[in-house]
């Protein structure tokens, strides 16, 4: 969902009043009867769908929403309507494509007329608002969204899992690394299946992301820790000082997998770089997680001025860009998964702290009776697909990090909330609950294909850790819609797919420990177990104390110490008592047979 962030611009706080408070307009919040508003009133609705963090909203506030034709036009007939996309999951999932600020030109029955991304100056504004008002017809950017008829089956066929492949491929940048022409960021899917393939032996899939991620060196901030947003440069040094976090958890969460591939300093560095931002500008001291950090100190400051000083300096100036305080269940997921990725492949006990101090006021504050999470204090519109998917892979990331149950109970009660209100019998899963409007465009969900993915692999997750053949039925359904070929129309590789689809369709690396968790012994080998270096397993510690295991799939012999055993489609190895072979061992566990054997 979040890729498609990559079109904001750079950030900016002016003054310590927000923007939007300050202007002769009078901004209504989103509200699910704004349209019997606009028919009664027989208005148009614009929608401003911004970010706190987002330059060019703040920009066109100051230049386009002062102009005074614009005022005027809109004054006359239209409701003014503005929203903060991280507040509002569900607007975002519908309009993230169109970038912040996303402009969406209503009719009062709810129709959408335009959809403009990004900043529109004050000469293009006014005559776009005189222009719907003379003919208030859709424009081009208005089409049709694709008729999804679910796939037969969950996997893809041999021949469009090979199209998605060669197109993943040929949309690689082999110039400058990364995906895409101009502008340069880590996408997470594209990277999370690129170290798939090298965790396999893919040497050129390697070779991909390692020139992407040595290139990405240069969004981290070295001083004060944590990676910007993208550049808008395609050689990667002309960042945009944003820090959002989605970048950050999917910076910290990659660049500590490729560590533990590949052991190189630099990837070290960089999580490191990335965790100590997270555990310190973004933690708050309950120990829940913030949700992003402005680009610019002030409309005086620009981030590329504040960011060239150093650590030293900056503190001297007394002030620094402004870090967003809200607390959402999804961005706090993000985070502890992240976290959790760098504490398994570096060992740091600080930083799982911080990730199991963040589930702790997540499962305090954001729960519902459901199962699954609220997004913040007061919802309008929840609960949402995104605060569920992402706390129900922190869960699993959390007790693979610690075998503490609690955590994969907890993970379980978010799947059967996935599974009891969010599954769409038209295929997939629903966005939200409560519908953003009930007329119009609204009456058909929105259902980004990013949040199908993540969906659709935590079912999978759960039933490879639980067991369960109702999650395994979710998976499948999930999997089907995913599976569709209609989605392969989008223009852009779509690597998320190809997860899903590999999840799926194989059998996770899977290591258990057997000994009590106070046993040194043991704690080394689940330390193993940990860092074995691929995106796609299972990692179980039995304490024979606690009972038996949630999911008994394989029954574990009782040697009297404490071992690990790799696992694969239920056949298990020999047990392992040095650490340092248990990498080898789940090597040969995950090597399939030859032809011979």
């Amino acid at each position: 969902m979040v890729r498609r962030f990559l079109l904001a611009a750079s950030m900016i706080m002016l003054g310590s009043i927000p923007a939007w408070s300050r202007d002769d307009l009078v901004w209504q919040p989103w509200t699910a009867d704004i349209f019997d508003k606009a028919r009664q009133e027989n208005r148009f609705v614009i929608l401003d769908l911004e970010a706190v963090w987002c330059h060019w909203c703040h920009v066109m506030e100051e230049t386009t929403y002062r102009d005074p034709k614009v005022v005027a036009l809109l004054k006359s007939k239209y409701l003014t309507v503005r929203a903060d996309q991280d507040a509002h999951p569900d607007l975002s999932s519908r309009y993230g494509d169109w970038g912040w600020p996303a402009t969406i030109i209503f009719a009062p029955d709810g129709k959408e007329i335009v959809k403009r991304r990004g900043y529109i100056e004050p000469e293009g504004m006014a005559s776009l608002l005189d222009a719907i008002i003379k003919d208030p017809s859709p424009g081009p950017s208005v089409t049709d969204e694709p008729d999804i008829k679910p796939s037969g089956s969950p996997l893809l066929t041999a021949d469009y899992r090979a199209a998605l492949i060669q197109r993943s491929v040929a949309s690689y940048d082999e110039t400058y690394g990364g995906w895409g022409d101009v502008h340069k960021f880590i996408d997470a899917d594209s990277m999370d299946w690129e170290l798939r393939l090298a965790s396999r032996g893919d040497q050129a899939a390697g070779k991909r992301a390692r020139s992407t991620l040595d290139a990405a060196l240069n969004l981290i901030d070295r001083e004060e820790g944590g990676i910007f947003q993208y550049s808008d440069q395609a050689d990667w040094k002309s960042p945009h000082y944003e820090k959002i976090m989605w970048y950050q958890s999917n910076g910290l969460r990659q660049y500590s997998a490729a560590y533990a591939l590949w052991k190189t300093p630099a990837y070290l560095e960089a999580a490191r770089d990335i965790a100590r931002y997270l555990t310190t500008v973004l933690k708050s001291a309950d120990g829940a997680f913030y949700t992003s950090q402005d680009a610019d100190v002030d409309a005086t400051i620009p981030g590329k001025a504040y960011y060239a000083l150093s650590a030293e300096k900056r503190s001297a100036l007394g002030r620094r860009p402004r870090v967003d305080t809200k607390s959402y269940a999804r961005e706090n997921g993000w985070a502890i998964s992240g976290l959790a990725a760098y504490s398994a492949a570096t060992g740091d006990v600080a930083a799982l702290d911080a990730a199991t101090s963040a589930g702790r006021w997540v499962l305090a504050n954001r729960s519902l009776d459901s199962g699954g999470f609220a997004h913040g204090d007061i919802d309008r519109g929840g609960p949402f697909l995104s605060d569920t998917v992402a706390m129900g892979h922190a869960l699993i990331d959390l007790y693979a990090a610690t075998g503490d149950r609690q955590w994969l109970v907890a993970a379980q009660r978010a799947g059967q909330s996935l599974a009891a209100r969010f599954k769409d019998t038209a295929g997939g899963f629903l966005t939200t609950l409560t519908a953003e409007a009930g007329v119009g465009v609204f009456t058909n969900p929105a259902k980004p294909l990013e949040e199908q993915t993540q969906a659709t692999r935590l079912a999978n997750r759960l039933h490879r850790y639980l067991g369960d053949e109702m999650f395994k039925s979710m998976a499948e359904h999930g999997g089907k819609y995913i599976a569709a070929e209609t989605h392969g129309d989008l223009p852009r590789a779509l690597p998320g797919i190809l997860l899903t689809d590999a999840e799926i369709g194989s059998e996770p690396a899977h290591i258990t420990v057997v000994g009590e968790k106070s046993d040194s012994r043991a704690i080394a080998l689940h330390a193993a177990g940990r860092s074995y270096p691929t995106l796609y397993k299972r990692v179980d510690w039995w304490d024979k104390r606690e009972g038996a295991m949630l999911n008994p799939d394989v029954r574990y012999p009782d040697l009297g110490e404490p071992a690990a055993f790799a696992c694969s489609d239920r056949v298990c190895s020999l047990p392992v008592f040095d650490p340092p072979q248990l990498a080898e061992t789940v090597d040969r566990m995950q090597r399939p047979p030859s032809r011979s054997q």
